[in-house]
């Protein structure tokens, strides 16, 4: 396990550590989860995602790159 040191306003400590203390758990734990929660990951574990929903949808690559095509078209016109 990596040591990392990061520098952060007296009034963000102080929320970490009062958050802890009410969830009974530790910072560290806090902060490992709000990564989880804002999709942090490394690129093997993102690529794995990917392999495992591709494997789910039992779509073809062309018929999911159309699929991907038609969202995107249909989100950027709202």
């Amino acid at each position: 396990m990596v040591r990392l040191t990061i520098t952060l306003s007296d009034e963000h400590h102080r929320a970490l550590k009062e958050t802890a203390a009410r969830r009974n758990t530790t910072i560290r734990r806090i902060i490992e989860e709000s990564l989880d929660l804002y999709g942090v990951k490394t690129t093997e574990s993102a690529a794995a995602l990917v392999i495992a929903a591709a494997e789910r949808s039992g779509l073809s690559d062309d018929d999911a790159m159309a699929l991907a095509v038609e969202e995107t078209r249909a989100e950027r016109c709202r």
